[in-house]
């Protein structure tokens, strides 16, 4: 049963990896690319460590594994965000057919800022 799991966990594993690596192919703009890529590795290297703990068994296995699983699935979101942002800022084109961009109307080019729709400028009388 585990050598079933083991399988099971590493083959998925293999076909997030592989799904990454078509995606930096095949999105045609680098938020796309990022986005595919980040999600899909984590979840590809999460799953062949998880094969690691079912095939070893071991405590200390174990336990390495699993702290790199949850220090992975913390650090890559916020990792790709901050990618992403600083691309935004620096002028990394969107792709032609992109539908939406909530960052257009917040970020101020000449400024290099983020500002809200409700900021402190816009405040109506009675506000405080």
């Amino acid at each position: 049963m585990t050598d079933l799991l083991v399988m099971v966990f590493s083959g998925l594993g293999s076909i997030f990896i592989l799904i990454a690596s078509i995606g930096i192919v095949r999105m045609p703009d680098f938020f796309l690319r990022l986005s595919v890529t980040v999600k899909a590795t984590t979840l590809g290297v999460g799953f062949i460590l998880l094969s690691s703990v079912m095939y070893f068994g071991e405590l200390p296995v174990t336990t390495k594994a699993l702290a790199i699983v949850l220090f992975l699935f913390l650090t890559s979101p916020v990792g790709a965000q901050l990618i992403g942002r600083v691309a935004y800022f620096s002028g990394t084109k969107l792709w032609k057919n992109s539908v939406l961009d909530e960052l257009n109307e917040k970020f101020d080019k000449e400024k290099n800022t983020i500002g809200s729709e409700n900021s402190t400028d816009d405040k109506v009388e009675g506000d405080t």
